[in-house]
């Protein structure tokens, strides 16, 4: 148990105008770091574009859809399984043809 507790890390977060503690795993704070300054930025971005004309809620809710669709852009980028069916089927088309040779 204690090797678990030496894992975790206790520390605080600036995101935006807000301090937030977290208990992370000591190995991800460095991403953590890296959200909090991400959503701190692309807010920032969305609050000086829109300041007056919309409300803070839906500055947030513009925010998580951008960063939501930097994720999934990166994410279809990162699909192997076209590459894993061809493999596959090259595979197949390989063993077949030794077979037949035998």
């Amino acid at each position: 148990m204690p090797e678990q507790k030496q894992d975790r890390l206790h520390i605080k977060l600036h995101v935006y105008d807000e301090e937030i503690e977290v208990v992370i795993n000591r190995d991800d704070e460095e991403f953590y770091r890296a959200a909090a300054k991400l959503i701190t930025e692309r807010y920032n971005a969305y609050a000086q574009a829109y300041k007056g004309r919309k409300s803070d809620h839906t500055v947030a809710l513009m925010t998580l859809i951008d960063i939501a669709l930097m994720y999934q852009k990166e994410r279809s980028h990162n699909d192997t399984s076209p590459y894993d069916n061809v493999l596959a089927k090259l595979t197949r088309e390989i063993e077949e043809a030794l077979g037949e040779r035998k």
